[in-house]
């Protein structure tokens, strides 16, 4: 027989998982506002960058009702430039009212006392009365006229206001008109041809083509609910870190590769478990600057099942099964003596052993259909190969400066703020030029 000691040596269980690749992000690029398709300027299929013009609609249309919305915002502006000269002109008409008043005021008072002494006829106090009410009266009027006037302005602030709304949204219309990638990625083909009509600003707009991000890329995965139970029993444990809490580190082959050449991390696992297949969702990212991995591919993965510890590993044709139970031979004094084992998964080109084989037992790893127990056996020294499998033997969960993360978004700058500094910029004076 030939016989070798069991290999000893520090794994991880790693478990195996059939992924399916998915971009970080996907886009279907739709019309905005509804026009003519004026210009294509991009390669079908090929790479693209953010913010590269995509399409061009015809922008004719918007560019007159943008004329149109400013035009309504000059009239609006000159309506207040001429209700702020009626209400100086109003100011200046009370002041002179107000003087007139107070002359009449005077001179009622002093027919009054000339009156009283028979110095003077009523009929010149009645005629200064007479002043006197009418200067209260041409008061009055000139209030009313500076009321009316800031009624004006304020009517021509909020048709102006109005009208910079306006101009904000032809504005917005305008700049719809050019299309831009909204992210990197690689772009699917034109779905619609230059001259062709599409509609925009609905859920129903035309779909004019997608873009998927090519780095980094998802590869989403099923646990089911006994290997999810067992993630977390490890981590009650403090034997294995939650992938919910460390970025636990995944490896990954597409179906002509070797080994597993692509390293990565988890980046999200799902809050319940999904009650039609009793599998919980989770998923891995990783890096494609090569851009091998594309979106919709099947692929191989491999997350830690355990923490590293010391396994005793030996080939899997040593492994023999009744009915009952799964045993290996091993020779003593030159005898067989079957012994019962506890299993594990293939590491290495190896099985794990569990439980009923020490690292120093001569193991028949040859002519196993030939033994029996109690048989005397002559023995000769043979040797267990270690079959490298391309995953390490630790696994630690990945340090926050290698996470594999997309950017976080950005919110971009609203387009009032926008409108506001350029109309800032052509202040002068406090007057919009």
């Amino acid at each position: 027989m030939t016989v070798a000691e069991p290999i000893v040596m520090t794994i991880v269980e790693w478990d195996a998982y059939t992924g399916r690749l998915e971009a970080v992000e996907f886009v279907e690029v739709r019309a905005r506002v509804g026009g003519y398709i004026q210009a294509i300027p991009f390669d079908e299929g090929q790479v693209v960058e953010k913010g590269d013009l995509l399409f061009v609609i015809d922008p004719r249309p918007f560019t007159a009702e943008l004329n149109r919305a400013e035009a309504a915002a000059n009239q609006a502006r000159s309506q207040s430039v001429e209700a702020q000269a009626k209400l100086k002109e109003a100011e200046a008409i009370k002041l002179q009212s107000d003087a007139q008043l107070e002359l009449a005021q005077t001179r009622v008072h002093r027919a009054r006392r000339l009156a009283q002494n028979n110095a003077t006829s009523q009929e010149e106090v009645d005629q200064r009365e007479a002043e006197f009410l009418q200067a209260q009266a041409d008061v009055e009027a000139s209030k009313a006229g500076i009321s009316s006037a800031e009624a004006a302005i304020e009517t021509a602030e909020a048709a102006f206001r109005s009208a910079e709304a306006g101009i904000e949204t032809a504005q917005l219309n305008l700049e719809y008109t050019r299309i831009h990638a909204p992210v990197d990625g690689r772009i699917s083909r034109k779905f619609v041809t230059k001259g062709n009509l599409v509609s925009g600003g609905t859920a129903t707009s035309t779909l004019l083509t997608t873009i998927t991000s090519v780095d980094p890329i998802y590869c989403v995965f099923d646990a089911n609910e006994q290997e999810v139970l067992k993630y977390t029993r490890l981590d009650l444990a403090g034997k294995r870190a939650s992938s919910r809490k460390e970025k636990n580190p995944v490896y990954l082959r597409i179906v002509d590769e070797e080994g597993f050449p692509h390293a990565g991390h988890m980046d999200f696992v799902d809050n319940q478990i999904d009650s039609d297949t009793a599998s919980m969702r989770a998923r891995a990212v990783f890096s494609n600057e090569d851009k091998v991995l594309v979106p919709g591919m099947f692929a191989r993965i491999r997350i830690p099942g355990s923490a590293a510890y010391e396994a005793i590993l030996i080939p899997d044709s040593a492994v023999g099964t009744d009915q009952s139970s799964q045993f290996v031979y091993i020779v003593e004094n030159g005898s067989i003596v079957p012994r019962s084992v506890e299993l594990g998964p293939i590491v290495h080109g190896l099985r794990v052993v569990r439980d009923g084989l020490d690292a120093g037992d001569q193991l028949v790893i040859e002519g196993m259909i030939l033994a029996r127990p109690g048989m005397e056996v002559q023995t000769q020294p043979g040797e267990i190969e270690v079959v490298e499998d391309g995953l390490p033997n630790k696994a630690e969960p990945w340090p926050p400066e290698k996470w594999i993360s997309p950017e976080p978004d950005q919110l971009p700058e609203p387009l009032s703020f926008r409108l506001q500094q350029k109309r800032a910029e052509t202040e002068q004076g406090g007057e919009i030029q």
